[in-house]
């Protein structure tokens, strides 16, 4: 009995010097932090098709008939690699435990979706001698804008340093996929070029909402009595897919051309320049695949949604101010 007294005893001064030590060492209660960040992917998959163009990288050789592909390569990877700025506001509960609200503007690298290289796309003999070659190249990029709550486990502090890790959660409030594609047209006779189209557009894709996760580990090291710097090694992953999809701009040698059939774009009604994606299409859908009878070219053109990746793995440096 009283060496379960003795311990009750020792246990309540322990949790009291405890107590004691916590609030003594208790760190600021709100803190805010601004920082840059570079990731790099961390997984490749296989990009969506882009404009009816499969993600492979083609080459083809030969004139006339004897326009041959003689070379194809997959074309895979993420948009997990780029640059990120923030502002996160923080707030400790106690020396051990804390939460933050960050909000980030990311930006990826440009990736290539989809390439050609002289592709014979028009002869016919009986109508005309000219022969035309297409290549072309279609480059992807991401500008989001997300908010990422998180929960903070500090480690204690040592010398200035004190390492955290922390979890959360990715929720993009706004952001699109912006598709560049340069088109080249080459029109010959015989050996002779006689025409070249330049043509350029850009296709914005909106995303439906979606979550991600994230997970870091960091440290800060004080500079001052309210200053620190900090470092953090992230990783994220999350995907996002497809909502709406719009061509904003069509010029051929410059000239706008978005609601003007030409050659190469004979179709400048609303659903060529307009996509709704959903799960799936059948033959009630606006579909000219599944539906070409019932397809009116002044709806938005319904197509299978597609998913692209945005996981990274990155470091952050940066300051941080505590009140």
């Amino acid at each position: 009995m009283k060496k379960n007294l003795f311990l009750l005893g020792l246990l309540v001064c322990s949790m009291a010097t405890m107590a004691q030590t916590e609030k003594a060492d208790k760190p600021e209660s709100w803190y805010f932090k601004l920082g840059g960040s570079y990731f790099n992917q961390t997984a490749s998959t296989e990009f969506p098709t882009v404009g009816g163009q499969l993600p492979n990288r083609d080459v083809y050789a030969g004139t006339l008939a004897n326009n041959k592909l003689v070379s194809r390569e997959g074309v895979t990877g993420s948009f997990g690699q780029g640059f990120r700025s923030g502002i996160t506001a923080g707030y400790r509960f106690s020396t051990r435990l804390g939460v933050e609200m960050a909000a980030n503007y990311y930006i990826s690298n440009s990736k290539t979706m989809a390439q050609t290289t002289d592709r014979l796309i028009s002869y016919n003999p009986a109508t005309s001698p000219a022969a035309t070659y297409l290549s072309f190249t279609a480059e992807g990029e991401i500008k989001a804008f997300d908010l990422a709550p998180a929960l903070v486990m500090f480690l204690g502090e040592a010398h200035g340093f004190e390492p955290y890790t922390k979890v959360g959660v990715i929720v993009p409030v706004h952001g699109t996929l912006d598709i560049k594609t340069d088109r080249t047209y080459s029109t010959f006779v015989g050996a002779n070029k006689v025409a070249t189209t330049e043509a350029y557009s850009k296709d914005v894709v909106k995303p439906n909402p979606s979550l991600g996760f994230m997970a870091s580990i960091g440290t800060s090291y004080k500079l001052g009595k309210h200053i620190s710097a900090f470092a953090e090694l992230e990783y994220r992953n999350f995907t996002v897919h497809g909502k709406t999809k719009e061509t904003e701009t069509y010029t051929e040698n410059g000239v706008d051309k978005l609601n003007v059939a030409t050659t190469f774009r004979p179709d400048a009604s609303y659903s060529a320049s307009h996509t709704k994606y959903v799960e799936s299409i059948n033959s009630t859908s606006n579909s000219k695949v599944t539906n070409a009878a019932g397809f009116d070219n002044t709806k938005a053109t319904d197509d299978v949604s597609t998913y692209v990746g945005i996981s990274g793995l990155g470091l952050t440096l940066g300051l941080k101010y505590s009140l």
